[in-house]
């Protein structure tokens, strides 16, 4: 591991007075994610860093405990939108991605635990801007199909598995902003069946990276901050709950525009930070 990824605390104490911004923030972040039927994980980090003054790494540790457990709450509840068996249909789908992301996500947090803080933090500043383009990419566009034949699909797959995996767990989030329209384009499934097959990708591949994190000594901020963290992903799990129900009460033409800047200036924040 780097030497300059100290341990040190972040800037906020994380005594109780804090434990309702929180749980505050977490339910703004939740809300926003909802909205466009995403986690919003890629809305939390920057506040882990900007708001909170954790550091690039623990931050992104955090990110993906909460991201985790968001994705586990969320899990019955969209497998019961789609029919199971609608679901099961595309399984090779979720085994072709998961042959790269599985890899990927173990690559990606390794390299994360090697990075210099600084290089970390640039990494994380153009992985948003990544994110605000496949928000409105997959929002704002009619995606269609590569209608690639199958000895390419499968390899195609691997690989842009291999690529969600390494930036799900660099910015410690689900990944479904990428993974969704990576099933559209790539395997012809409808969107509302792809979003249920990001999360059975999601989950395993988030599970890698977290195990792969634990390794490392910047995991136990989990266990310093715990309480912390507790808060802000009910706050994430309640925050998303009430932006589903706002699902379509703002037009996309409005929402995702806004969102995509509010991810590119806090991309801009990061790489000033570092």
């Amino acid at each position: 591991m780097a030497a300059d990824k100290e341990l040190a605390p972040p800037r906020s104490t994380y005594s109780t007075p804090s434990l309702p911004l929180a749980f505050g923030a977490g339910a703004a972040v939740g809300v926003l994610g909802g909205m466009i039927g995403l986690g919003g994980a890629e809305f939390r980090l920057p506040l882990l860093i900007g708001l909170f003054g954790f550091a690039a790494l623990a931050a992104v540790i955090v990110n993906k405990a909460m991201s985790l457990v968001v994705v586990l709450v969320a899990l019955p509840a969209r497998l019961a939108a789609v029919p199971a068996s609608e679901v099961a249909a595309h399984w090779p789908v979720a085994v072709n991605l998961l042959a790269g992301s599985l890899l990927g996500a173990w690559a990606g947090a390794t390299w994360a635990v090697r990075m210099r803080s600084s290089t970390l933090y640039k990494v994380l500043a153009v992985l948003m801007v990544l994110m605000a383009a496949a928000l409105l990419v997959t929002h704002l566009t009619t995606l269609g199909t590569l209608g690639l034949p199958l000895w390419a699909q499968v390899p195609v797959g691997v690989v842009a598995g291999f690529g969600i995996g390494v930036v799900a767990a660099i910015m410690g989030v689900a990944g479904g902003e990428l993974l969704i329209p990576t099933i559209v384009l790539l395997f012809a499934v409808d969107i509302k069946t792809a979003g249920s097959l990001s999360l059975l990708v999601s989950l395993p591949t988030m599970l890698v990276a977290f195990a792969r994190y634990s390794r490392d000594g910047s995991f136990a901020v989990l266990g310093t901050h715990r309480r912390f963290t507790v808060a802000m992903a009910s706050g994430s799990i309640a925050g998303a709950a009430l932006g589903g129900l706002l699902l379509g009460v703002f037009p996309d033409l409005v929402l995702i525009p806004a969102l995509a800047v509010i991810l590119v200036v806090s991309g801009v924040k990061l790489a000033r930070h570092a």
